[in-house]
């Protein structure tokens, strides 16, 4: 069964409405749906459009990670701390801050 949301996301981006908002909404569903992979593109994209997104850098990593791609979302991770200082949003370069520890403890043992 298709998942209604992303149904109706999928048929705004064939209609050419291609936005940054629209692809994180796509990749935040697709990880809903337990479809990282299908999320990355969407993420990728978004960033692609915008890249002061930091949102976008943080379910991006999220999403890499669980693709098994630990060291591409250290550095989406890492980017989006650089994105999120930029801005002032303390609160994504926190979050992200963890993340990307997290994972650099996880690649050196």
């Amino acid at each position: 069964m298709t998942n209604p949301a992303i149904a109706n996301l999928e048929k705004l981006l064939a209609a050419g409405k291609d936005t940054p908002l629209l692809r994180f909404s796509l990749g935040a569903e697709y990880l809903k749906a337990n479809d990282p992979a299908a999320a990355v593109p969407h993420l990728e994209r978004a960033l692609q459009l915008d890249p002061g997104y930091s949102a976008a850098y943080k379910l991006l990593g999220h999403a890499l990670e669980l693709t098994g791609r630990p060291r591409d979302a250290l550095d989406a991770y890492r980017t989006g701390i650089g994105v999120a200082s930029a801005k002032g949003d303390k609160q994504a370069e926190k979050e992200m801050s963890v993340f990307a520890r997290r994972l650099e403890r996880s690649l050196s043992d």
